[in-house]
């Protein structure tokens, strides 16, 4: 009879314990997949941050290279505007001096 009591004990005991340690288990699994599903969903919001700031490069790459073409036609345009402006004061200093010819034999006219 202590036998049997002793044994229905130990047996109770055992499966309380291992129930015990059945949820206890169970609730670190739940955990775990919970952290697991939160760095998945993390992962997936930085993947898609990334492509944003991807596109977002290669949008300003893209920017850069026209400004730098317009950068490079403006240089253009300004090297030419100052060819032109010392031709034209090359003429302004030719006329300039005829003026004054011109003037020397008004003088000596009068």
């Amino acid at each position: 009879m202590l036998f049997e009591w002793s044994l229905l004990t130990v047996v109770t005991l055992a499966a309380i314990f291992f129930l015990v340690k059945m949820f206890y288990f169970s609730s670190i699994t739940v955990k775990e997949q919970r952290t697991s599903e939160m760095m998945k969903l993390t992962l997936k919001e930085a993947e898609i941050l990334i492509r944003k700031y991807q596109i977002q490069l290669q949008r300003a790459l893209g920017n850069v290279d026209i400004l730098s073409e317009e950068l490079n036609n403006l240089r253009n345009e300004v090297k030419t505007l100052k060819q032109r402006s010392s031709k034209c004061r090359i003429d302004n200093d030719r006329l300039q001096n005829k003026i004054a010819e011109l003037e020397g034999r008004i003088d000596a006219l009068i």
